[in-house]
């Protein structure tokens, strides 16, 4: 059983003649006329009684006729919905975010989203990079901002921003009137480290090892703001990106010399998946 046909059969029923039910279908009557005799072949049964120019719904044809209508008023409403979604900003957007970047990045980015699409619901999601990009597979996040690069062909991504990296000395430190410092500076100076599992600390760890520098590690969290408050103590040194840089902290903000001590924030998707009006605006929004 066909869509079509169940129009057609409608048409008949309503104009109560193949002729007027062509026309308005936009259809030849023979061609009309066969579709009502392969959906009778179907059912195996006759829909109307052909009465010479005219045609009566059998007493099947008339069981069949408020279910098919039932059926075509169900798929305009369908399609109906899909075209207002689909013109829509509304929905919802859920985005993942890893937790070095979400206190510093996301604020401001939020309050942007809200204004410009108040018809929207956004979520968000703080987790490391791992689980950002497994949530993205199985669909339960949207969009994932993160430090790029990403490995995985199934994902497409957007560079946001490349930021330096700070060094964050106490502010007595010997070397806190420094411009800038080299790792090769902080040889001996015991570090304060994102815990295993953050990408930001594989992104110290990189420098370090292009310094050749094994750093002596004393102390490890999942926060800067832990961190940045020991620093301040002097308990140690850490290094930071430069959107958790605060000059008004009790530490000394000093930026590596290593052209290559950067972080590039992306953007990531799910390579291939449909994004609503709402999901593209986010990107839009957060893209340079």
């Amino acid at each position: 059983m066909e869509l079509h046909q169940l129009r057609y059969f409608c048409a008949v029923a309503d104009t109560g003649s193949f002729s007027r039910a062509a026309e308005q279908s936009h259809i030849s009557q023979p061609s009309l006329s066969q579709q009502i005799l392969k959906l009778e072949g179907e059912l195996g049964a006759r829909l109307f009684d052909r009465l010479g120019r005219s045609v009566r719904l059998t007493d099947l044809g008339k069981t069949l006729l408020p279910r098919a209508r039932a059926v075509l008023r169900e798929l305009e409403a369908a399609k109906g919905e899909v075209t207002e979604r689909k013109d829509s900003i509304g929905g919802s957007v859920t985005v993942g975010v890893i937790p070095t970047i979400a206190p510093y990045f996301l604020p401001a980015v939020l309050t942007s989203f809200s204004k410009k699409f108040s018809q929207a619901r956004l979520t968000v999601v703080e987790e490391i990079t791992p689980i950002l990009l497994d949530r993205l597979r199985a669909g339960t996040i949207d969009v994932a901002i993160l430090a790029l690069p990403v490995r995985g062909h199934e994902f497409e991504s957007w560079p946001l921003l490349t930021e330096p990296l700070f060094a964050a000395l106490p502010k007595k430190h010997a070397l806190a009137q420094r411009r800038t410092l080299s790792l090769r500076d902080l040889r001996k100076e015991p570090f304060l480290l994102l815990r295993d599992g953050h990408c930001f600390r594989d992104t110290v760890v990189g420098a370090c090892e292009r310094a050749r520098l094994s750093p002596q590690i004393i102390f490890e969290s999942g926060q800067f703001s832990s961190l940045l408050s020991l620093v301040g103590t002097g308990m140690g040194i850490s290094i930071v990106p430069e959107m958790a840089v605060k000059e008004d902290s009790s530490c000394r903000y000093i930026r590596l010399a290593d052209e290559e001590a950067t972080r590039t924030v992306g953007a990531v998707v799910l390579r291939g998946r449909s994004l609503s009006r709402a999901h593209k605006g986010f990107i839009a929004l957060i893209r340079p």
